[in-house]
Parts: structure tokens; C-alpha cells; sequence
């Protein structure tokens, strides 16, 4: 069943009215008629509806019934420090599909690429279109929240909002004993631990300068394995192993 986002609470008498890109959609390329019904998501609840008409607005009637949430039992925010070419749409999609909750790029030490304002709304808003695509293909009922690039002093500055953060550091994959991951997410059990921030380097990984700054903001090192992954490959390592060890 086809399943859309919208912001726009439903009336009074219980019905969705869905405008431009969902209305095109429904009409153009899904091609809908009125009796077919489709999944709205609205404020992180997902409406099982029925159309009842179709044009250049679609009007969906609620049938009563909701589809359980598939949301993670805690919120996963990733930081990026800014990589090349198009990893952070590669980011974007797949994070979103193993549930993500927002993902915050940022310019790290060893960040090659340099955002371009002029032309950074432009990729924000296309980085957000994929989420969004993601979402609704993966059955979710949140659209990860893409932000714009912040500095790393930002980036600092934010850690007391989480219950947990945690690092992926290269060096802590070299060392002979190292943490497991999966021994660091069980000690969340006793914190009742509801929002955590990974952080990962671009290519060339964490800075130790960046590393230190943020241990002694109450980060702490996580271990992916004894092998060096990717800057696009850790985010999903990392939402995997979460999902692994709570769902």
C-alpha cells in the first residue's frame, strides 16, 4: 500500500487532503481512483485511508484502522564529517531505511570537501528527498531530519543533548584489546538511554585533536571491528549493530 507524508492535520470529518508532489503521484504515476486506499502518515502516525477523489488534490478519508509504528525503540541521530562525491545521499537512503532518526553533516579536520553555500540548500533539500523516498519505501513513520552542515564546534556543543554518544575511531579498531560495541549498547539498558549520537570522520577518519575534544565532552570511543571501514560503511555498521541489539 502506498504511504505518504503529510504535515496538514485531517478535518474535522476525519479526511486528508494531499497537494503537489503526493497529489501528482497518487494521479499521474500510481494512476489511483477513488475507492483505492493508501497509507497516510501524519505526525509519526500512519492512517490506513480511502480515496475519495483524485485530481489535482487527492482527498483521503480515514477507515479507522493505524499500521503499528516500525520506529526504533531509540532515537539514533549520525554525524558525518563531510565526505566526497555523493556518499552522504548513499548515507541518507540507507540510514533512513535502518532508522535513523536525523543526520548531521559536519566540517571535520580532515573533511576534503568544502560546502558550498550558494548552491547547500539545493543539496539539503535533495539529501531530504531522498530520506523522505527512503522512508516511504522502508515503511517508516518518520522522515529523518537531514540538517545543514554545521562546524565542529556546533557539533561540541551538542553532546549534552543526548543520553549517549559515541565515537567511531579508527585507532580503537587497531588496538589488540579492544571494547566490543555490543558490550558499550548494553550498559544503555540501565540508563534507560533514549537518544544517541554516533559521530564518524570523512575519509582519513577523526582527527586526534577532534577525538580528545570530544572524549572530554563525555564521548566515548566505540569499536566497529579490527577492520577500517569506509566513511560511508561505519553509519551503517554502527544503525545495524543498535537495531541488532534493541529490536
Amino acid at each position: 500500500m502506498q504511504r505518504y507524508f503529510i504535515d496538514e492535520r485531517a478535518s474535522q470529518i476525519g479526511e486528508f487532503t494531499l497537494t503537489g508532489e503526493n497529489a501528482r503521484h497518487i494521479s499521474k504515476v500510481m494512476r489511483m481512483t477513488p475507492g483505492e486506499e493508501i497509507i497516510v502518515v501524519q505526525d509519526g502516525i500512519a492512517f490506513i485511508c480511502e480515496l475519495v477523489s483524485v485530481g489535482q488534490e487527492a482527498i483521503a478519508q480515514k477507515t479507522g484502522v493505524t499500521v503499528p509504528s516500525p520506529e526504533m525503540p531509540l532515537l539514533v541521530d549520525i554525524a558525518c564529517g563531510l565526505p566526497k562525491g555523493d556518499k552522504l545521499e548513499l548515507i541518507a537512503q540507507k540510514g533512513t531505511e535502518l532508522g535513523m532518526h536525523s543526520l548531521i553533516p559536519f566540517a571535520a579536520e580532515r573533511s576534503i570537501v568544502k560546502w558550498d553555500e550558494k548552491k547547500g540548500d539545493k543539496k539539503t533539500e535533495r539529501l531530504q528527498k531522498i530520506a523522505q523516498e527512503a522512508a516511504e519505501q522502508s515503511h517508516r513513520t518518520h522522515v529523518p531530519t537531514i540538517q545543514s552542515p554545521i562546524s565542529f564546534k556546533r557539533l561540541l556543543a551538542s553532546i549534552p543533548n543526548y543520553d549517549a554518544v559515541f565515537i567511531g575511531d579508527e585507532e580503537d579498531a587497531k588496538q589488540e584489546e579492544r571494547t566490543r560495541f555490543a558490550d558499550k549498547l548494553k550498559t544503555l539498558y540501565d540508563k534507560e538511554s533514549k537518544s544517541i549520537l554516533c559521530i564518524f570522520g570523512p575519509e582519513g577518519g577523526i582527527s586526534r585533536k577532534e577525538s580528545e575534544a570530544l572524549v572530554a565532552a563525555g564521548a566515548i570511543t566505540m569499536s566497529l571491528g579490527p577492520r577500517i571501514l569506509r566513511a560511508e560503511t561505519a553509519p551503517l555498521y554502527a544503525l545495524s549493530a543498535i537495531s541488532y541489539e534493541f529490536e
